[in-house]
């Protein structure tokens, strides 16, 4: 039998087209009540300024479009204070809250959705989420930048080995080291900071795909919920998920920096580089071993890159084969990138709170410094510029220099002025003062380069570029 005027629609959204209610399994794989519920402020927000515009333009009273907004703002008290009814069988966070605004104001709540469409009305929700995120995201990064400046300022000469392959290379200071990061971050905000400039289109308006023949005024909305224009193209406008995905590349690039810091971190608080002392409240102790001290904070922040890079190619596989205009298959955008924020956001605040209380052991890194004849390069330099000798010749007579010292045994240093002299006879006894480690890190004053006159001003310069308000 089909329905008339007074029987209950089979759905409660889409009413008379279909005869059958939803099967339950049906219901439980279409529901994404779930996870977007976490878009209630979005929503709200969006739905006000859609309810503002329709009154304005007419479409529906002023009255109406008050009340709309009156009723809104109620159920956005009613979430927050967590007395809510969420239900699946209304699916979405859209629907839920327009069944709720219907009980508060009646018949009014069904001209909210007047020229638009769940498809313009998620695209638009989510966009404002992901431009919170990317704004909160970028305070954190801000923050643990702070602390890395203050690290590096007080270490902007204490002197460590730096490394290529893992092998200790060339003497440099602990400040220029970490200097390394907080460039790396400061690039993670400029791509931030594009990010959030592409987003800041607005769908709403585009409805399901094609437009409305209702006199909507587009730039209205797009003003009042802070974008920067309406999106130019109505398919486009509820296609579209680049932005969540360009998100969550540039949220990989992020995990991936933490990931190598952390990285650094594990193997300097190992007992064999014994670099980095963190505290109790960032490591753990072992259930059978008492004396371990496992430096587990820095380990989960290197797990967790595995799954903003998982979240990002899950979202570019939902959206590869999907032809214009909305598929339902983008409902899958939203808990990849809602995950990859959570993982970021606490990744962001643990490091910045594990390094600032971070203890770094300065006698062992200079010990350290001295080793694997990391002063060849300056004895090399030296032949160029006090011998004047082509640089591929130098490097090829101290390569012979450090394979005498390595079969004795010791360093550059400890050889004498006749073995050097074996190796090229115009060696003099000046080469003594310039084979010591503070004189390599002390030399290096090219800009950003590792002497501390230079740590110390790239530490000025980065506080201005990243730390101004």
């Amino acid at each position: 039998m089909k329905n008339d005027k007074t029987q209950k629609p089979a759905n409660p959204i889409w009413g008379g087209r279909f005869d059958l209610q939803t099967s339950d399994n049906m219901e439980t794989l279409n529901a994404s009540i779930d996870f977007d519920a976490r878009l209630y402020t979005q929503d709200i927000l969006g739905s006000k300024a859609h309810a503002k515009m329709l009154g304005a333009c007419g479409i529906i009273s002023e009255a109406e479009a008050s009340m709309i907004c009156q009723g809104l703002d109620k159920i956005q008290q009613e979430i927050a204070e967590n007395c809510f009814n969420f239900q699946k069988k209304f699916e979405d966070i859209h629907m839920n809250i327009e069944v709720r605004l219907s009980e508060l104001i009646g018949d009014t709540a069904g001209c909210l959705h007047t020229a638009r469409s769940r498809n313009d009305q998620v695209a638009t929700d989510f966009r404002l989420w992901v431009r919170e995120a990317i704004d909160r995201l970028n305070v954190g990064i801000r923050n643990l930048q702070a602390v890395l400046i203050e690290q590096a300022d007080e270490h902007s000469s204490s002197i460590m080995p730096g490394f290529t392959h893992l092998q200790i290379a060339q003497p440099i200071t602990l400040g220029h080291h970490l200097l390394a990061y907080i460039e790396m971050f400061g690039r993670d905000r400029s791509r931030l900071v594009d990010a959030r400039s592409r987003l800041n289109e607005c769908p709403l308006g585009a409805a399901a795909l094609a437009g409305t023949s209702f006199p909507i005024d587009r730039p209205m909305v797009a003003k009042t919920l802070g974008f920067d224009k309406p999106m130019t193209n109505s398919l486009d406008a509820v296609s579209d998920r680049d932005f969540a995905i360009e998100y969550l590349a540039l949220a990989s690039i992020l995990i991936m920096h933490l990931s190598r810091l952390a990285e650094e971190i594990v193997i300097w608080s190992t007992e064999q580089f014994d670099y980095i002392q963190l505290s109790d409240r960032f490591t753990s102790g072992s259930s059978i071993m008492p004396q371990k001290k496992n430096p587990d904070a820095a380990e989960l922040i290197r797990g967790k890159a595995g799954r903003v890079f998982g979240a990002l190619h899950a979202l570019l596989v939902s959206m590869k084969g999907l032809p214009l205009a909305y598929g339902k298959d983008m409902q899958e955008d939203k808990e990849p990138v809602f995950d990859a924020t959570d993982t970021l956001e606490i990744s962001l605040s643990v490091m910045a709170d594990m390094l600032k209380g971070a203890v770094f052991n300065k006698r062992q890194m200079v010990n350290d410094a001295g080793k694997g004849f990391s002063i060849a390069t300056d004895f090399a330099d030296w032949l160029v510029k006090e011998l004047n000798m082509p640089f591929r010749y130098a490097h090829e007579t101290i390569g012979k220099i450090v394979k005498l010292a390595e079969k004795k045994s010791c360093n550059l240093g400890d050889l004498s002025l006749v073995e050097l002299q074996s190796i090229h006879p115009k060696i003099t006894v000046e080469i003594f003062s310039r084979l010591n480690i503070e004189n390599s890190v002390n030399t290096r004053t090219s800009y950003g380069g590792t002497a501390p006159s230079e740590v110390v001003a790239q530490i000025d310069e980065a506080r201005k570029r990243y730390l101004k308000d």
